[in-house]
């Protein structure tokens, strides 16, 4: 991946963080962290990585995250200086559930050790 590419997932993520925190309405959206984000190299798709601090809200939070993706995509392009902004694909991130998954098999293996 570019250096260029690197430097628009990072200015992305960034931006969508603080639109989410102060421009969107939605109270479904407003628990959401953005956890990163992945360009494609002709600039066409980002997909955007996200968790949420209430899980049983993940259905309506990812509902309302498409809904609002178009005002989004909007506001990136007014922050954003770049000829074409991408489409959003927002995809729930799991590696932080998987790392608390490893964390406790690692913890379970240490009593049984003991």
């Amino acid at each position: 991946m570019s250096i260029k590419i690197q430097r628009l997932n990072h200015a992305i993520q960034e931006e969508i963080s603080m639109i989410l925190m102060k421009e969107i309405k939605d109270s479904n959206i407003k628990f959401v962290t953005i956890t990163g984000v992945d360009t494609t190299n002709d600039l066409s798709f980002s997909k955007v990585y996200y968790t949420v601090l209430n899980k049983e809200k993940m259905v309506e939070t990812k509902e309302a995250l498409e809904k609002a993706s178009s005002f989004i995509r909007t506001k990136l392009a007014e922050r954003i200086d770049i000829r074409h902004t991408p489409e959003l694909k927002f995809i729930y991130d799991t590696s932080i559930a998987y790392g608390e998954h490893i964390e406790e098999l690692i913890e379970k293996i240490k009593e049984e050790d003991k």
